[in-house]
Protein backbone atom coordinates (compact mmCIF):
# COMPACT_ATOMS: atom_id res chain seq x y z
CA UNK A 1 0.00 0.00 0.00
CA UNK A 2 1.61 3.01 -0.97
CA UNK A 3 -0.25 5.53 1.80
CA UNK A 4 1.06 4.42 5.26
CA UNK A 5 0.49 6.44 8.22
CA UNK A 6 1.88 7.22 12.38
CA UNK A 7 -0.67 8.06 14.98
CA UNK A 8 1.13 9.50 17.89
CA UNK A 9 -1.21 9.35 20.53
CA UNK A 10 0.88 11.16 23.22
CA UNK A 11 2.04 13.66 21.00
CA UNK A 12 -1.23 14.20 19.07
CA UNK A 13 0.00 14.19 15.42
CA UNK A 14 -0.64 11.68 12.31
CA UNK A 15 1.83 11.89 9.96
CA UNK A 16 0.82 10.19 6.12
CA UNK A 17 3.30 9.21 3.53
CA UNK A 18 1.98 8.55 0.05
CA UNK A 19 4.81 6.96 -2.54
CA UNK A 20 4.29 5.32 -5.40
CA UNK A 21 0.80 5.53 -7.07
CA UNK A 22 -2.40 5.80 -4.53
CA UNK A 23 -5.44 5.37 -5.00
CA UNK A 24 -9.03 6.63 -3.97
CA UNK A 25 -9.37 3.81 -1.76
CA UNK A 26 -6.45 4.56 0.08
CA UNK A 27 -7.54 7.50 0.48
CA UNK A 28 -10.97 6.61 1.69
CA UNK A 29 -9.95 4.12 4.04
CA UNK A 30 -7.08 6.41 5.55
CA UNK A 31 -10.35 9.18 6.16
CA UNK A 32 -12.00 6.47 7.99
CA UNK A 33 -9.57 4.96 9.61
CA UNK A 34 -8.21 8.63 11.21
CA UNK A 35 -12.01 9.29 11.74
CA UNK A 36 -12.55 6.03 13.75
CA UNK A 37 -9.48 6.72 15.87
CA UNK A 38 -10.80 10.17 16.95
CA UNK A 39 -7.65 12.37 15.29
CA UNK A 40 -9.46 14.87 13.44
CA UNK A 41 -8.30 17.09 16.33
CA UNK A 42 -4.74 16.05 16.09
CA UNK A 43 -2.19 18.06 13.86
CA UNK A 44 -1.73 15.96 10.77
CA UNK A 45 0.85 15.93 8.05
CA UNK A 46 0.38 14.85 4.57
CA UNK A 47 3.13 14.14 2.61
CA UNK A 48 2.19 13.54 -1.00
CA UNK A 49 5.84 14.61 -2.18
CA UNK A 50 6.72 11.12 -3.58
CA UNK A 51 3.52 9.84 -4.61
CA UNK A 52 1.36 10.05 -7.78
CA UNK A 53 -2.08 8.93 -8.90
CA UNK A 54 -4.30 8.06 -11.64
CA UNK A 55 -7.26 9.70 -9.51
CA UNK A 56 -9.48 11.88 -11.96
CA UNK A 57 -10.55 15.08 -10.73
CA UNK A 58 -14.40 13.53 -10.33
CA UNK A 59 -12.16 10.85 -7.82
CA UNK A 60 -10.89 14.19 -5.79
CA UNK A 61 -14.03 15.74 -5.69
CA UNK A 62 -15.71 13.24 -4.28
CA UNK A 63 -12.68 12.73 -1.39
CA UNK A 64 -13.15 16.42 -0.96
CA UNK A 65 -16.67 16.04 -0.26
CA UNK A 66 -16.20 13.17 2.39
CA UNK A 67 -13.93 15.14 3.95
CA UNK A 68 -16.21 18.25 4.07
CA UNK A 69 -18.98 15.90 5.81
CA UNK A 70 -16.10 15.08 8.14
CA UNK A 71 -15.52 18.51 9.21
CA UNK A 72 -19.76 19.21 9.19
CA UNK A 73 -19.62 16.98 12.54
CA UNK A 74 -16.31 17.35 14.04
CA UNK A 75 -15.62 20.49 16.64
CA UNK A 76 -12.02 21.39 16.47
CA UNK A 77 -10.02 20.42 13.97
CA UNK A 78 -6.09 19.92 14.28
CA UNK A 79 -3.51 21.76 12.07
CA UNK A 80 -2.83 20.36 8.84
CA UNK A 81 0.26 20.75 6.32
CA UNK A 82 0.28 19.35 3.22
CA UNK A 83 3.25 18.55 1.14
CA UNK A 84 2.68 18.46 -2.95
CA UNK A 85 4.49 18.00 -5.92
CA UNK A 86 4.35 21.46 -7.69
CA UNK A 87 3.01 19.45 -10.62
CA UNK A 88 0.07 17.49 -9.11
CA UNK A 89 -1.00 21.11 -7.47
CA UNK A 90 -3.70 21.48 -10.29
CA UNK A 91 -5.20 18.06 -9.77
CA UNK A 92 -5.67 18.70 -5.96
CA UNK A 93 -7.16 22.15 -6.14
CA UNK A 94 -10.64 21.58 -5.19
CA UNK A 95 -9.65 19.41 -2.04
CA UNK A 96 -6.94 21.62 -0.97
CA UNK A 97 -10.13 24.37 -1.05
CA UNK A 98 -12.25 22.40 0.90
CA UNK A 99 -9.34 21.35 3.47
CA UNK A 100 -8.68 25.36 3.67
CA UNK A 101 -12.45 25.91 4.44
CA UNK A 102 -12.48 24.54 7.55
CA UNK A 103 -11.56 26.58 10.40
CA UNK A 104 -8.00 25.59 11.31
CA UNK A 105 -4.21 26.36 10.41
CA UNK A 106 -3.41 25.02 6.99
CA UNK A 107 -0.49 25.38 5.06
CA UNK A 108 0.21 23.86 1.54
CA UNK A 109 4.08 23.53 1.06
CA UNK A 110 6.66 21.59 -1.72
CA UNK A 111 8.73 20.43 0.49
CA UNK A 112 8.75 18.24 3.16
CA UNK A 113 11.61 20.04 5.87
CA UNK A 114 9.55 23.21 6.40
CA UNK A 115 6.06 21.08 6.48
CA UNK A 116 7.57 19.28 9.53
CA UNK A 117 9.01 22.58 11.12
CA UNK A 118 5.84 23.96 10.97
CA UNK A 119 3.49 21.23 11.99
CA UNK A 120 5.41 20.67 15.06
CA UNK A 121 5.52 24.13 15.85
CA UNK A 122 1.89 24.07 16.03
CA UNK A 123 0.07 23.83 19.52
CA UNK A 124 -0.86 19.79 20.67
Amino acid sequence: MPLHWTVDSKERLVIAIAEGAVTRAEVENYLTVMNGAGTLSYRKLFDCSRSDTAMTAEDMLAIGVQIRARHAVVGTLGPLAIVVPPDKSELISRVLGILAAAERPMRVFFDTEPARRWIESQPK
